[in-house]
């Protein structure tokens, strides 16, 4: 399913070149790589098997906003992005960070990749909490990996933006596209469908995604995919 495997590597030069206030956050880690994306993906089966036996761990665990404020769980910041509501919803999560996952970090290394997965879950997770709250929906319970899984596949897109998806094993559509008809589908579903499924969250997770590649990584996604179709 991946037809580009150039590998994209932070180094030291790009910062030496340009000092400014950003050169903390955009400091490159050394490339390691130590299969990462198998513990994220181990870690969220064990935490749905003790959701399983333990009926009220996913009290504790999912985000809410009540929960947040009054009892101060603020761990559920993180914590929420192992949990999953039902055996489809944690199968299709790990299964997308199984073809995505191995593929970007990889190319960025595990620190990188770690980084990006948990600032990228975690804020898309605290901006979901602050429409939560403005809009009153003090009884929604987040959960689910989704919105980091969707920043992965925004990364992705940009590290190999050459590579064609096949839909439904027949259709190939190039990844840039496949996140733009996604980031379609997650607005109209937000508007329009009655599901639980929290669309609001994984656009967050394009959003923020797109913020890191360009603050800290300095590439700018758009110019990316504009080059590679206007060749």
């Amino acid at each position: 399913m991946i037809d580009d495997e150039d590998k994209i590597q932070n180094t030291d030069e790009s910062s030496a070149k340009e000092s400014t206030g950003l050169d903390f956050i955009r400091r490159p880690f050394k490339y390691v790589y130590f299969n990462a994306t198998l513990w994220l993906i181990l870690s969220n089966v064990l935490v749905y098997g003790l959701c399983f036996i333990f009926k009220n761990l996913e009290y504790y665990l999912s985000m809410n906003v009540g929960l947040v404020i009054y009892k101060k769980m603020f761990w559920q910041f993180v914590t929420y992005m192992f949990v999953h509501g039902n055996i489809s919803h944690i199968l299709f999560n790990m299964l997308a960070l199984l073809i995505f996952g191995f593929a970007v970090e990889k190319a960025i290394g595990s620190k990188e990749f770690l980084l990006f997965y948990f600032v990228c879950g975690i804020l898309s997770g605290f901006l979901s909490f602050v429409v939560y709250y403005f809009t009153g929906s003090f009884r929604v319970f987040l959960m689910g990996a989704s919105g980091a899984i969707y920043s992965i596949l925004f990364a992705y897109a940009v590290i190999f933006p050459k590579s064609k998806l096949y839909i439904w094993g027949v259709i190939p559509i190039p990844a840039p596209i496949l996140v733009a008809i996604y980031t379609i589908i997650e607005i109209v579903g937000q508007f329009l469908s009655a599901s639980n499924i929290a669309h609001m969250t994984h656009l967050f997770g394009f959003l923020v995604a797109w913020l890191y590649f360009v603050i800290r990584m300095k590439i700018h996604p758009i110019k990316i995919w504009r080059s590679l179709y206007s060749e």
